[in-house]
């Protein structure tokens, strides 16, 4: 059975970026063999004409990531999403697998080892993070990365 990967982006505000980057991304996670959950894809359907609408989405997406097998966080911008960072923190908490995927190429840190806020880093591990750390689509599939083991296991 494929994991099911939670797909933190933002990227489901545009509609340029929903049918190109995030359409891309999520269309190379399941190539791999992931389950992606996208939440704008799966949590997008609640009336937003109603009362309540933006917490019931809110719920949606923090039950999904409790329940993901892991979390993929797109982590572009400076800082990263604000809702991206909620979904990450709520998987570091929670033990899920995370993989970082960032194609911007400002730097937006005070640290020399991390190219982000230390903090987003500490769900991984301490050596070897990089092996987490996606700066492309065509990184994804590279064995030598975690992500593609990770999905291979049982």
């Amino acid at each position: 059975m494929p994991k099911k990967l939670y797909l933190a982006n933002p990227y489901g505000f545009s509609h340029q970026q929903r049918h190109g980057p995030l359409a891309n991304l999520s269309r190379t996670l399941e190539q791999m063999g992931a389950h992606v959950w996208e939440p704008f894809q799966r949590n997008n359907q609640i009336d937003r004409s109603e009362p309540g609408w933006a917490y019931q989405i809110a719920m949606a997406d923090m039950g999904d990531v409790r329940e993901a097998d892991g979390i993929f966080a797109v982590v572009n911008g400076c800082p990263p999403d604000e809702g991206v960072m909620v979904e990450l923190g709520l998987a570091m908490a929670w033990g899920k697998a995370i993989f970082l995927f960032r194609d911007d190429i400002r730097r937006c840190t005070d640290s020399e080892a991390y190219p982000l806020n230390l903090m987003i880093f500490a769900g991984l591990p301490e050596l070897g993070w990089e092996a987490y750390w996606y700066t492309s689509l065509e990184e994804i599939g590279d064995p030598q990365k975690a992500l593609l083991p990770w999905l291979r296991e049982s």
